[in-house]
């Protein structure tokens, strides 16, 4: 049984850093590309991160460039995302996925495996 299971999540103030981690189980994830999405209350699921699985290429929502890093660790099955500098306005649900295609898209109909999530608050 495939399960995504997301920790790290919790309260920050304003300026500080989470690093949220995504432990993938139930198969081998590792030619799989991997992806971080987040939602806000009475918002859409946007992207946030991906990073492929050939090369290690990586991909960022503007919103977050420079101040968030994705990295993988294949032999662990997980996907960690660093966020630095955290403002107000990442306040959400954040959720890990996986795309079979092995790229990392931006696009939610590309990955088809996803975790519960984890609350992200960031407070002023």
């Amino acid at each position: 049984q495939v399960q995504l299971v997301e920790s790290g999540g919790g309260l920050v103030q304003a300026g500080g850093s989470l690093r949220l981690s995504c432990a993938a189980s139930g198969r081998d994830f590792s030619t799989y590309g991997m992806g971080w999405f987040r939602q806000a209350p009475g918002k859409e699921r946007e992207f946030v991160a991906a990073i492929s699985w050939i090369f290690d290429n990586t991909y960022y929502a503007a919103s977050v460039k420079g101040r968030f890093t994705i990295s993988r660790d294949n032999a662990k099955n997980t996907v960690d995302l660093q966020m630095n500098s955290l403002s107000p306005e990442d306040t959400a649900v954040y959720y890990c996925a996986t795309a079979p295609s092995g790229r990392a898209p931006m696009v939610r109909l590309s990955y088809n495996y996803w975790g519960q999530g984890t609350q992200v608050t960031v407070s002023s």
